[in-house]
């Protein structure tokens, strides 16, 4: 449910072509497996045809359950896309209109949402802050509550800014969208997303997860520690309710985004609306942005236990899903590789980097302060005759040289590379991370010690 920043890359070289890419995909993802980084379900396809479906490590390590494409793991936030669907089904039944102000079915609402609609919601545009990020979101997430009640601890909060002026991901407005769902069709969330999305698609093996019921194939979801794996900590699935409560499996994912993409559930005008960035490459609880000159539609989950990534790649019918029940970021960059491996170009996986030498005159061009975005930067420091990356809030990563631009972490799965101006001053920095290219650019030149 909680989005969170992993810094985990790729290298794309010179596309190349493949008949059958079938086995690079295996190497892909079993180069993190082999480093104890995911364990899941991965499925790949394309118009409709399977390239790779396997299950990885295990459901359940008490028992060595293994995974299979019918293994059933939480989704996370993958589940607003589908709190997004239902949305716009009512505004085909005529039920709502996405530009309705929240106040039109929440008259007792406070003040401060007057100018907050539907559509600030799915975009993340409302400015109500994210219950998620609250400081006593930690000690609440066990305690099992209502929909009512969830509204109830943000619904006083200030807004953190204007409706419509900026963008910030907010659990808060979906879970408001899901509170919305169930007064407007006079349905429980649950109910009312199995009867009008999954048993329509037959998407059979999907649904809102439980903390009591036995749910055969459920994974257990895990999360690594110094000593070795231990079992997620407890969340009760009432609290990410319309924001992150689903589950699936990644067979079912794929009869989702053909549902969805081949107009078996909405409107053509309203997967368009669906899918139309409005701020920050965001639309109705999906990501749409350009990939190396293909669009990609899609979305990521994280919640205890499990992390997701969900792609839909439209010229080509394209569609990428990995589910993990082993915390970290290994499915979105796994993900991202896979689309590469798919698109005919090269994928360089962390193993098959190799270090090359190159002059401390170079090295110490690259030091300095990079703004990668507002309160997020890399600060670049030599230290001997190697380089060393720091991220806001993160630990301090040694990287090593590819090329005399190009660099690489040895503990995690990231490049960065280099840029020269026509002066050969250093200007800026880019960050290849799953999939996606981030620039930042150089602010600040390290200040020399005496």
């Amino acid at each position: 449910m909680i989005r969170r920043i992993a810094v985990a890359a790729l290298l794309l070289g010179v596309g190349f072509a493949q008949e059958d890419p079938t086995s690079r995909m295996e190497q892909v993802v079993q180069s993190y497996v082999s480093a104890k980084q995911f364990m899941g379900s991965v499925l790949v396809a394309r118009e409709g045809k399977v390239l790779l479906s396997h299950g990885y490590g295990s459901a359940n390590f008490e028992w060595g359950v293994p995974n299979s494409p019918t293994t059933k793991f939480r989704l996370g936030s993958i589940t607003k896309q589908f709190t997004a669907a239902c949305i716009l089904l009512l505004e085909e039944r005529g039920k709502l209109k996405t530009d309705d102000l929240v106040k039109k079915y929440l008259p007792n609402a406070p003040a401060a949402w007057d100018k907050i609609t539907i559509y600030h919601l799915l975009t993340h545009t409302s400015g109500i802050p994210s219950f998620t990020g609250f400081p006593d979101y930690a000690s609440t997430e066990a305690v099992k509550t209502t929909p009512e009640k969830l509204v109830e601890r943000f619904r006083d909060k200030p807004l953190e800014f204007q409706p419509g002026e900026k963008w910030n991901y907010s659990n808060s407005g979906y879970v408001l969208l899901g509170y919305l769902i169930e007064r407007i069709s006079g349905q429980g969330y649950s109910e009312f997303v199995q009867q009008n999305i999954f048993d329509p698609l037959g998407m059979k093996d999907s649904g809102y997860d439980s903390n009591s019921a036995i749910i055969p194939h459920r994974a257990e979801g895990y999360t690594a520690k110094p000593k070795g794996l231990e079992h997620a900590g407890y969340i009760d699935m009432s609290i990410p309710f319309s924001a992150g409560a689903l589950y699936s499996t990644t067979e079912d994912l794929l009869r989702w985004e053909q549902g969805l993409f081949g107009g078996k559930l909405l409107s053509a005008s309203s997967v368009q609306k669906m899918t139309t960035a409005f701020k920050s490459n965001y639309a109705f609880g999906l990501g749409v942005r350009d990939d190396k000159g293909h669009k990609v539609i899609e979305h990521g989950g994280g919640i205890e236990g499990f992390n997701t990534q969900l792609a839909y790649y439209p010229d080509d019918k394209l569609v990428v899903a990995v589910l993990g029940n082993l915390n970290g970021g290994a499915p979105s960059a796994i993900a991202a590789k896979l689309a590469s491996v798919a698109h005919g170009e090269k994928v360089v996986l962390a193993s098959e980097r190799k270090e090359v030498t190159v002059s401390p005159n170079i090295l110490a061009a690259y030091v300095g302060t990079y703004e990668l975005a507002p309160n997020f930067q890399f600060v670049i420091t030599l230290e001997g005759d190697h380089l060393v990356s720091q991220a806001t809030g993160q630990s301090r990563i040694p990287i090593f040289p590819e090329s005399e631009t190009l660099f690489f972490p040895k503990v995690v799965d990231a490049e960065i590379e280099f840029v020269k101006n026509d002066k050969g001053e250093t200007t800026h920095m880019i960050l290849h991370q799953n999939g996606h290219v981030t620039k930042g650019v150089k602010v600040a030149e390290p200040q020399k010690t005496q």
